[in-house]
């Protein structure tokens, strides 16, 4: 499963906006610079990211954006699932409000789709990752060796 640039660019423009100490708003400018990413592209992403109440904003000379909540409440899954929408392993597979995976090849009858356990289970491990894993665990992570919190060694993902 590949996700788009949006869930990578977005994902360090809120890891850069988590490494800013609480002295403001952040220019977008300066995270495109610091990332080396194109501020066209961010300032799409960042409306994005505010409509789903993960960032603010702040207009005037000395405005910029924010995060929205500490990084520890942040969860990977919000923010890709707000710069890509729903997570889904396949093109067939759609989740109705209630939470059930229905697949589009399936017909009314008996028989499930052959393959709807193995994708259901990849979204499953894909979910449960980005929830399990905070903003601020890649803030942290993100920090040379020597800046760490002590006691607290970055930690590798897990394989799900």
């Amino acid at each position: 499963m590949l996700f788009s640039t949006k869930a990578e660019y977005g994902v360090r423009l809120m890891v850069e906006l988590g490494r800013q100490p609480d002295s403001g708003p952040v220019s977008l400018s300066s995270v495109a610079e610091a990332e080396r990413l194109p501020l066209s592209y961010l300032e799409h992403l960042v409306a994005k990211l505010r409509r789903a109440g993960l960032v603010t904003s702040t207009r005037g000379a000395h405005g910029g954006y924010s995060l929205a909540h500490p990084a520890t409440e942040i969860t990977m899954l919000e923010v890709v699932e707000a710069l890509e929408g729903q997570i889904a392993p396949m093109e067939c597979f759609h989740e109705s409000p209630e939470g059930k995976v229905l697949c589009s090849h399936e017909s009314n009858s008996d028989r499930a789709c052959a393959t709807k356990l193995l994708w259901t289970r990849v979204q499953s491990g894909v979910n449960r990752a980005l929830l399990g894993t905070t903003l601020a665990e890649l803030v942290e992570f993100s920090k040379p060796a020597g800046e760490r919190a002590k006691g607290e060694p970055a930690k590798a993902a897990a394989p799900a």
